[in-house]
């Protein structure tokens, strides 16, 4: 597919661009210090951030620590399968399938419109062995094969929020049914004080994988501000030490917590399950200002 003219554009003088989509107003605007990069944002939360002369370049801290967790899934350049439930901008996609030549990866995005805005003003390289569903992310899962998948990432929002039904165990039972043995789960967590939501996913990650990782800025740790932690599982050990290392040298570093300390965080929270579930909380307006 040729670039748009939006897309041509980049390397001039890129403008903003203002769509509808399914899930509100999506704008691209464009990175003043990177020619051909773009923030994607939803009615006014910035959603993704893409360099498409860099697809390797993830500005987004949350996206940062996903970005390790794709590292450690498998030895440098090996090609995996992943499943991407939530697109974007296809961010991480793009981050795979440049690290990783040859991966095999499925996105699943419900937004249609916002697929068709992506793949026509921000495309795929033609080489990236990339299918984009749109559909609901447990539909889209459901049609996975049993362990297909090298890492399975979540990355859902609507309106700011993830939705419900991607909260329970009934949604991690599928999720660990397409993880191959080995392979990782990763979640995009997104909460503030006092972290109920976040220590629900914690128990409720924990009733279906045996080990569990949480990666986040301390502050949001300690119930200071509201922000994104990275949630990974696996029926394996995970790579914590190199995890660690990694989360603590990004720009504004990570603490991991796991094992014992992950599970005094949880606090005695309980599994979700879908007759429970409800959507993570909104964000207070003060977060995207």
């Amino acid at each position: 597919m040729g670039r748009s003219k939006n897309a041509r554009r980049g390397q001039a003088a890129a403008e903003p661009l203002v769509e509808t989509v399914d899930g509100g107003l999506a704008e691209l605007i464009p990175d003043r210090d990177r020619p051909r990069a773009w923030t994607l944002l939803i009615d006014g939360a910035p959603q993704s951030h893409v360099d498409l002369d860099d697809p390797a370049h993830l500005s987004f801290e949350y996206q940062r620590r996903l970005g390790h967790v794709i590292d450690l899934v498998a030895p440098p350049g090996k090609p995996v399968h992943a499943v991407h439930l939530g697109g974007g901008a296809f961010t991480l996609a793009r981050y795979t399938a440049a690290t990783r030549p040859r991966s095999t990866q499925q996105i699943v995005e419900r937004d249609g419109a916002l697929v068709q805005l992506v793949r026509r003003e921000l495309p795929l390289d033609p080489n990236a062995r990339v299918r984009v569903r749109s559909v609901d992310a447990r539909e889209g899962l459901a049609k996975v094969p049993d362990g297909w998948a090298d890492l399975v990432i979540a990355d859902v929002f609507s309106g700011a929020r993830t939705p419900a039904h991607l909260t329970s165990v009934e949604f991690l039972d599928d999720v660990r049914r397409v993880v191959k043995t080995g392979g990782l789960y990763a979640a995009n967590l997104a909460d503030g004080p006092p972290l109920a939501h976040l220590r629900g996913q914690i128990a409720t990650a924990a009733a279906v994988f045996p080990e569990l990782a949480l990666v986040a800025d301390p502050t949001v740790l300690r119930g200071k501000r509201f922000g994104n932690a990275v949630l990974v599982a696996c029926d394996r050990p995970l790579p914590l030490a190199e995890l660690t290392r990694r989360a603590a040298s990004d720009p504004h570093p990570g603490r991991v917590e796991h094992g014992r300390q992950l599970a005094d965080f949880t606090g005695g929270a309980v599994p979700v399950l879908d007759a429970a579930a409800v959507a993570s909380p909104a964000p207070p307006p003060s977060v995207f200002r």
